[in-house]
């Protein structure tokens, strides 16, 4: 599985903070939304379409203002417009769990995520009642049958959360989007939405103290979240790529990725195959009787650039000439 070499030496200098009663407070607020979305959980299994979908993101977007975050949204009209039933692969960089929410703030929707996220508090209960698809990363063996719920689950009219880095990053740098889940778009018939997702500051400032990387509890990520003051989410929602204009899973997570790092402002460079060289011969030439087609350059022959005054060095036998055989 990927991995990512972000740790506690990625995070930034600390920003502006709030005092120990607000990040008490934000933590109650949190610990509320989860009770309440508890309570409603009932009521989300009679719900259906828009009325389902409105008090989903209204879930999300408590959990986000509880930590203080506040999300701003860059284009998308279109998605967040879509009918329900309408199924797409939804893809974005990874960097903290507030990733997430953020999506399902903006437009609820179901999430292939790693099974351990299932027993995370606050984010373990909503992401289990989103009707997630968990994949055990331990279990390589079980990565088809999981390709294959997600590609129905796309084929059905869903939409899919999948973060293709495999891991998370601290958001200063990423990773490469894996081509796996892409696949189950092309098995389903249906769009890739990508997503591109950036924390700063108040004032500006791109911060990576949000981000969830090392071998950090989620614990300790939740506390330097809530202890942040102004803290801004920047989503933009690119272009969604259409089914058939890539051919192969390959070239369609390239499309994905690119579209991920323009929306941001960086530059990445895809990956070039190698192609085998090919030899043309010029034209006119006509090989030599016999001859065995040249496989490298001539020790001591110097290449011919137009007629030359006097006799050429012989590079080979003269055709109809006979072979010395003696003085």
């Amino acid at each position: 599985m990927p991995n990512s070499p972000c740790g506690d030496g990625c995070l930034t200098e600390d920003g502006p903070t709030v005092g120990l009663s607000r990040r008490v407070l934000r933590f109650s607020c949190a610990i509320s939304v989860v009770l309440a979305a508890l309570l409603t959980a009932p009521l989300l299994l009679v719900l259906r379409g828009r009325g389902r979908e409105r008090l989903v993101r209204t879930i999300f977007r408590a959990v986000l203002r509880s930590f203080g975050v506040k999300l701003a949204v860059h284009g998308g009209a279109d998605f967040l417009a879509a009918p329900a039933g309408r199924g797409a692969l939804v893809v974005n960089n990874h960097i903290s769990w507030l990733d997430i929410v953020a999506i399902n703030a903006l437009r609820p929707m179901r999430a292939l995520a790693k099974v351990e996220i299932g027993g995370w508090p606050v984010l373990g209960t909503l992401v289990r009642r989103g009707g997630s698809i968990f994949l055990d990363r331990t279990r390589l063996r079980a990565l088809p049958g999981t390709m294959t719920e997600l590609a129905d689950a796309l084929r059905s009219g869903s939409l899919v959360n999948v973060t293709p880095e495999g891991t998370t990053w601290c958001g200063l740098a990423s990773g490469r989007f894996t081509t796996a889940t892409f696949q189950a778009a092309i098995d389903g018939g249906v769009p890739v939405r990508p997503i591109a997702l950036r924390y700063r500051l108040a004032d500006g400032r791109e911060t990576s103290r949000p981000s969830f990387v090392g071998p950090e509890s989620l614990i300790a990520s939740l506390r330097r979240v809530a202890a942040l003051r102004g803290l801004v989410l920047e989503v933009h929602v690119c272009p969604e790529i259409a089914p058939g204009r890539a051919e192969d899973r390959r070239s369609l997570a390239a499309l994905a990725d690119a579209s991920v790092h323009s929306a941001l402002g960086t530059v990445r460079i895809p990956p070039q195959r190698r192609r085998r060289a090919t030899t043309t011969p010029a034209a006119g030439a006509v090989p030599a009787a016999g001859a065995r087609p040249a496989v490298g350059p001539v020790v001591g022959a110097r290449p011919a650039v137009g007629p030359a005054a006097g006799p050429r060095p012989v590079a080979g036998p003269v055709v109809g000439a006979r072979p010395a055989v003696g003085p």
